[in-house]
């Protein structure tokens, strides 16, 4: 397991952190809006689309494919895809990427 938490469908595989401090890496998925897009439409996504996160069926068909659904704010959301971008692009200047 390559999160940084346990699964809770494999809960007694270990992850790879649990070997290497601090290793985590791991797939997302999120929805996005056009930058211009008015707040209250924003809200109303975030609300809807945060109440079927919660779901059972949803959070059921989730974990049968090993994943899990987080929800947050939009700008938690923001600062989540801020931290992961900037946490990768260590890895892609450590490792003298590229691109093509």
């Amino acid at each position: 397991m390559t999160t940084g938490k346990r699964s809770d469908a494999l809960p007694e595989i270990p992850t790879i952190g649990d070997f290497v401090p601090g290793y985590e890496a791991s797939a997302w998925f999120g929805v996005g809006a056009p930058r211009d897009t008015p707040a209250e439409i924003i809200d109303v996504l975030n609300k809807e689309i945060n109440a079927g996160l919660v779901h059972p069926i949803l959070k059921a068909r989730f974990s049968d494919l090993g994943g899990s659904a987080f929800s947050s704010s939009p700008a938690e959301f923001g600062t989540f895809i801020a931290d992961e971008t900037e946490k990768w692009a260590k890895v892609v200047k450590f490792a003298g990427m590229k691109p093509e």
